[in-house]
């Protein structure tokens, strides 16, 4: 038998989802089966960040702080997910329990790609997290949008797969391995720098992890999926696939293509300009707050895609703290959204928010940190994301780029603050009921202190990045 013990939080996570699979059939109250499925997350955040990590079966699963980081954002995912998802799946009649069993899968396979040291492995786990979102985005049977998000995701994500496999075939073929750090160590010893085939490999990674993470030109199917998908499951994939998709990105280009970083340096710069440019000016035409956030999604990976293209340790840490603190002020925006949410009443439109702070005033205090900070308007912590990003592009000598990414930062002022102009500028149209259930209130309150905190403390969370890159990407 291997050493389990550093796949221990993942062993724990399944039983999770098994075990609330069951309990589904025996508890009638939904609500409990979510209490029971954030009480199991705690636990398996507990077992994850106590695991002694190392690696196992042969290298092809690594435990290490790299890992640790990421599974630490999505456990905090699910778990803000969840909360803010109690409330949103009674009102759309979607209340089963294989609802959270499914966002637990998902997350698993998320975790397997982070700790991924062998590209069948990261495989594995990008389609154990990718057929669960699938089901997730098609949840509302009823709701044509949801079906056609369902079934969108499923063609393109399976076309995105494809890229990585054929990657996956062509350098094992080179290489004779499909060890991560096997693959390193073969391209430097043989000398395979310049090699057509390997950049062709490069070329097919880009492809398929540019899918996973919306950058474009490869985001087409974010828009239309984020908008159909229940609000909650879009506030849930902005987040974890896509940290899920830079931490398989990170690992690949920066250990097993270390060597050519010259060659998809050249590649991933004009992506991430093309991200920022697409999400940032299609977003201002947006009248759906949720396809908004999807341009505005698709403009942050942009932004965190200069991290990885430094090829610096400081570039990898910096773009991991970008992670986390995307996660707080995006689910925060998100829950803002899901608390308008109520019978006959949608709010994702941008004119229903017109007079919020009138008529709700934390509310609308709320949904102006979010977009502050989505925006990168100090002090929040979207700012000090952004600046560690961009501090660390400039050290490693891409002033140009980081002048490009503060263009398309200050043009995303404008469709975030016309949220804000809405809703403290305009008078209400119509008489919007909130119901804040102690779960929501909860959510809301963790996002906005994490946002104003991080924003005023910044250096805990970037030395944690730091810390959690040592003697990793090396």
């Amino acid at each position: 038998m291997p050493d389990i013990g550093p796949i221990i939080p993942e062993i724990a996570i399944t039983a999770l989802a098994l075990l609330i699979l069951i309990a589904d059939l025996a508890i009638k109250r939904k609500e409990t089966v979510a209490f029971l499925s954030i009480i199991g997350v705690v636990g398996v955040a507990y077992l994850t960040l106590t695991n002694i990590g190392g690696f196992t079966f042969g290298g092809m699963f690594i435990s290490d702080g790299y890992s640790t980081f990421f599974k630490t954002i999505f456990l905090l995912n699910i778990t803000l997910s969840i909360l803010i998802s109690v409330k949103y799946i009674i009102i759309e009649k979607i209340n089963l329990g294989e609802y959270y069993s499914l966002l637990l899968f998902a997350t698993t396979g998320m975790m397997i790609m982070a700790s991924a040291g062998d590209l069948i492995v990261l495989y594995l786990g990008l389609e154990l997290m990718a057929l669960s979102t699938y089901v997730l985005a098609g949840f509302m049977k009823y709701d044509r949008k949801s079906n056609e998000a369902a079934l969108k995701y499923f063609l393109l994500g399976a076309f995105s797969s494809a890229f990585l496999l054929y990657g996956t075939s062509m350098i094992y073929g080179l290489t004779g391995t499909t060890d991560i750090k096997a693959i390193a160590k073969y391209i430097t010893e043989s000398g395979l720098q310049g090699n057509q085939t390997l950049l062709l490999v490069m070329i097919l990674f880009a492809v398929a992890f540019g899918f996973k993470i919306a950058a474009a030109p490869f985001h087409m199917w974010a828009p239309d999926v984020y908008e159909g998908a229940p609000t909650s499951i879009t506030a849930f994939m902005s987040v974890g696939p896509k940290a899920a998709g830079f931490a398989a990105l990170g690992r690949v280009f920066m250990i097993a293509l270390g060597s050519i970083h010259v060659d998809w340096s050249a590649i991933l710069i004009p992506i991430a300009i093309l991200t920022m440019a697409v999400g940032n000016i299609i977003a201002i035409a947006q009248t759906n707050i949720k396809r908004m956030l999807a341009y505005s999604s698709i403009a942050h990976a942009g932004y965190a895609l200069i991290g990885i293209i430094t090829g610096t340790s400081e570039g990898i840490a910096s773009m991991m703290n970008y992670l986390l603190i995307y996660a707080f002020m995006n689910i925060g925006a998100f829950a803002v959204v899901i608390m308008l949410r109520s019978e006959g009443f949608k709010g994702e439109d941008i004119t229903d928010y017109e007079g919020l702070a009138k008529t709700h005033p934390v509310a609308g205090a709320l949904m102006l940190i979010f977009m502050f900070s989505l925006t990168g308007i100090p002090p929040t912590a979207g700012f000090i994301g952004k600046f560690y990003i961009f501090m660390s592009a400039i050290n490693a000598g891409y002033t140009g780029l980081v002048i490009v990414a503060v263009i398309f930062s200050a043009i995303s002022a404008y469709f975030y603050l016309r949220i804000v102009m809405h809703m403290y500028m305009r008078e209400p149209k119509t008489e919007v009921t909130l119901t804040t259930p102690p779960a929501m209130s909860l959510t809301l309150t963790a996002t906005a202190m994490a946002v104003l905190l991080i924003g005023i403390f910044p250096s805990t969370f970037i030395q944690l990045a730091r810390v959690a890159v040592v003697g990793v990407l090396e």
